[in-house]
């Protein structure tokens, strides 16, 4: 994959890995950066996927995009350490989109409501940080044909700004 090369609209069925974090998670890494602390995992060429993951009845990792657009705050920070890719659910602010094109990166949009019917897609989840955090932790998710959508290119451009929603 090639994230240059990829448009808004371009559907990507994604086979690797996503570090899981939500607000709770990047908020304790930007306290981290400011006391000059040591992250304890790399953000280099990973892909962060907003979602709360939960096992479902048959024992499955259920995973959900969670909204992006609160998570924006945090982008630069992301961006500036390595993260070369988000992935959510919804519209992010202008200052998103500019960060996407100003960094020449992306931002994915997963289905939202389809958690059970994503979990067929999981292949192995493990908390790689801040584990008082519970289900705000960090992990670290494989995944085999993730479905994903380009909500926001390598030029700033957006789906949410050009037209319909489509899946």
């Amino acid at each position: 994959m090639n994230p240059t090369q990829l448009k808004i609209f371009e559907r990507v069925d994604y086979t690797g890995e996503f570090l899981i974090m939500r607000d709770a998670a990047q908020k304790r890494i930007e306290t981290l950066l400011r006391k000059n602390q040591n992250l304890p995992f790399s953000l280099s060429n990973q892909i962060v996927f907003y979602a709360g993951p939960t096992k479902s009845s048959n024992n499955r990792v259920a995973i959900g995009p969670t909204t992006s657009e609160r998570m924006d705050r945090y982008l630069k920070m992301l961006f500036e350490l390595g993260v070369i890719a988000t992935v959510g659910k919804g519209k992010r602010t202008e200052i998103a989109r500019e960060l996407c094109r100003q960094y020449r990166r992306l931002y994915f949009v997963a289905p939202s409501g389809a958690a059970a019917a994503l979990s067929e897609h999981v292949r192995n989840l493990e908390i790689v940080a801040f584990e008082d955090l519970g289900p705000e932790a960090v992990y670290r998710i494989q995944v085999e044909n993730f479905p994903l959508i380009v909500a926001t290119d390598c030029d700033g451009n957006d789906i949410f700004s050009v037209g319909s929603y489509r899946f």
